[in-house]
């Protein structure tokens, strides 16, 4: 490679895999997967991006740019190893966090417990003070509980302190007063306020996410601090960014102060790819599917737009997308891509229960010790086993023969495991397990498709993720979808997607009011305000005027009404025609989200504003070109299984032996990072952006 060759990199870290891909300017690509190393992250991203740089023959002076997504927030909080933390409330609102909503995902579950709360109840401390909804303040903060406050967490050791009064989005003084004493007598510890991170109403979801904030962010600080330490030492001098659960990046400076936007920036960075993909493709409506060692995850772009969620769930164990099926996690009240998320990947665990009924997941053999065949440790049979036993994927190596594979082992334990206790055969099972995490994983598609009013034969499916493209025509047939779209290197499309994705800065204020009462300008004052300060941070970050783009939105609801929705302002601002095209716009989405509309009164609940950095260059190449070795498989063809149709024997090809013409089922395409599956009645071909298609045989 010519010295002066700039490669950007992205870096995702799975559950099973960290994938790395460097891209050039002109298409060349590089794509790398490793082992994760959950006992220190940064090692295998270390890793992965010396591989790569080795593989391509440049050095890491001529990486140009790094986006990173990750999972250390989300595993910090599933395996209840944030930094223990502090909270100081108001007093009589310690018990917010136990509370919550007041919901259950299993409604006559009689056994089922909420979450514990993050924060234990001896560290929820209390001062007396309130402020009123207009930020009155009807009891002053009382200076001395301050003092006891502080003192109490000195005498308990606690690094991590979260901030949380009653009514502070209305009036943050007395959280500024509190923090500030906080600074003055122990600077060593992290604050989170919640008046600096989510100025809006809602007791529970500020606290929830102001906790939250508080918990993780000593554990990502010092996880992208010494990655930082890392890269630099190596020689990669460049920033780095970090991908939001909204799908955009920030730089690492807010990315450790305010983890609470980097929660789910894995999962969002590969519906982030799809979303920039389908606009070069000319495809509007995607559903996109993301199968990764662990979990499985779906989501829509509709009508060219990627739809985002105003809060999520964390911690739960699942998030099956169903806006009724609430309270099995954390609140985060942060915007997110609406992602609907099973605990169904390649590394799921299949087991037969006491009724004899065969289950696969929600446990994972995860990266360590893996699927049997991956010959780790592993002593429990997978999905991924499941899938070599039925000749899906290469029984003999993976990643370009870089991964060696034992079929006889992964044989061996579902026949022990699975086969045996449910008077099956082998093959039996295998298929069995395979069909079981397809209906499973059908879950999340059908949750952010029919069950949101969509019908799922109006979006093609893009895939992508290990076990995607495995998967996704099966999952296809069962939804009636008739076209399945398969990225190059799909098995990284997620790190494609960090470097897709533009910088993002979302702001929110409350302004909760009648709409019909809305004083203009006052409304526009806020917007003002919060424009202002996101056009300073994309100034600061090297972002000029022309390459500012600002989105304002509104928090509407039907008054009377528990939530609300987020709709884009359909003026520039407030005006006098602007309220009539926010009522309709309003109820045009209500419509279209629950089904009806009515004409009653609206309540304004808040005014937000997205700030994006526009890139000088396309973030997205016109032609991505693949350099990667693919799997080299002892035979031309495969006997595979395809259910009714049995045993089949099955071409196996690289991607690029496709071209424009279709070829017809079945079919088997290797990769160096994927397998896609090709099943009889289907057809496959190639399009100019070496995009896989498949559509049903017509």
């Amino acid at each position: 490679m010519p010295s002066m060759t700039r490669f950007r990199a992205g870096v995702d870290i799975g559950g099973t895999f960290t994938d790395v891909v460097l891209l050039c300017d002109d298409g060349a690509v590089e794509v790398v997967k490793v082992a994760s190393s959950p006992d220190d992250y940064s090692r295998a991203v270390m890793d992965g991006l010396a591989l790569g740089i080795e593989e391509l023959g440049i050095t890491p002076a001529d990486v140009s740019e790094l986006g990173h997504g990750f999972t250390v927030a989300t595993n910090a909080i599933l395996e209840g190893k944030g930094e223990p933390t502090a909270l100081v409330t108001t007093a009589g609102f310690k018990d917010v966090l136990e509370l919550t909503r007041i919901r259950t995902p299993r409604l006559y579950d009689l056994y089922y417990q909420k979450p514990r709360p993050l924060v234990e109840r001896r560290l929820r401390l209390e001062v007396r003070e309130r402020v009123n909804f207009a930020g009155d303040v009807l009891t002053p903060l009382r200076e001395e509980d301050v003092q006891d406050v502080i003192q109490a967490v000195a005498r308990e050791g606690v690094r991590s302190v979260a901030i949380s009064l009653l009514h502070s989005y209305a009036n943050p003084d007395h959280e500024r007063r509190i923090a500030d004493a906080f600074r003055e007598t122990l600077p060593g510890v992290n604050l989170s306020v919640s008046s600096e991170l989510l100025p809006e109403m809602r007791e529970y979801e500020r606290t929830s996410t102001t906790v939250i904030n508080g918990y993780v962010r000593p554990v990502v600080e010092e996880y992208l601090l010494r990655l930082s330490d890392r890269l630099r030492e190596m020689g990669i001098r460049v920033p780095l960014t970090v991908m939001q659960s909204n799908g955009g990046l920030i730089p690492l400076e807010i990315a450790t102060g305010k983890p609470m936007y980097c929660i789910e920036s894995g999962p969002a960075a590969g519906v982030v790819g799809a979303f920039h993909l389908g606009k070069r493709l000319g495809e509007p409506n995607l559903m996109t599917f993301d199968m990764g060692g662990t979990t499985a995850k779906a989501s829509i772009i509709e009508n060219g737009e990627m739809l985002l969620a105003p809060e999520y769930e964390v911690g739960g164990g699942m998030n099956a997308g169903h806006r009724l099926l609430r309270g099995s996690g954390y609140i985060l009240r942060v915007p997110a891509i609406d992602i609907a998320e099973v605990s169904a990947g390649g590394g799921s665990v299949a087991w037969v229960d006491k009724a004899g009924g065969l289950q696969a997941g929600p446990h994972s053999a995860g990266a360590v010790p893996g699927p049997v065949c991956y010959r780790a440790g592993g002593e429990d049979p997978t999905v991924t086993d499941a899938n070599v036993i039925l000749g899906y994927l290469n029984p003999e190596y993976l990643l370009g023969g870089a991964f060696p594979i034992d079929a006889d082992r992964a044989r061996a334990a579902i026949d022990a495991k699975v086969a045996e206790p449910s008077g099956m055969s082998v093959v039996q099972a295998a298929w069995g397990i395979h069909v079981l995490v397809n209906s499973n994983m059908g879950r999340a598609l059908r949750s952010v498709s029919s069950e949101r009013g969509r019908d799922p034969r109006r979006f093609s499916l893009m895939a992508f993720g290990g076990g995607g493209p495995i998967h996704a025509a099966g999952l296809a047939e069962t939804l009636g979808i008739s076209r399945v779209i398969v990225p190059p290197s799909p098995g990284v499309f997620s790190a494609f997607g960090l470097l897709f994705a533009d910088v993002e800065h979302h702001f929110v204020r409350t302004h909760f009011k009648p709409l019909a009462d809305v004083d203009l300008d006052e409304a526009n004052s806020i917007m003002d305000e919060l424009e202002s300060e996101g056009c300073r941070l994309l100034q600061a970050e090297g972002f000029d005027e022309p390459r500012q783009q600002v989105q304002p939105q509104l928090d509407v609801k039907y008054t009377g009404q528990t939530s609300d929705l987020t709709i884009n302002m359909p003026t520039d601002r407030f005006g006098p025609g602007a309220l009539p095209a926010i009522t309709e716009t309003f109820m045009r989405e209500h419509d279209r989200t629950y089904g009806y509309r009515v004409e009653e009164p609206l309540q304004l609940v808040a005014i937000r504003v997205i700030a994006r950095g526009i890139s000088e260059r396309p973030r997205v190449p016109q032609r991505i070109g693949l350099t990667s070795p693919v799997n080299r498989s002892s035979a031309a063809d495969r006997s595979v299984y395809f259910g009714n149709a049995g045993w089949t024997a099955t071409p196996v090809i690289g991607r690029l032996a496709l071209d424009s013409r279709w070829t017809a089922g079945p079919l088997i395409v290797e990769e160096y990072d994927s397998t896609t599956i090709v099943p009889p009645g289907w057809r496959a071909s190639l399009d100019p952006m070496s995009n896989i298609t498949i559509e049903r045989t017509p």
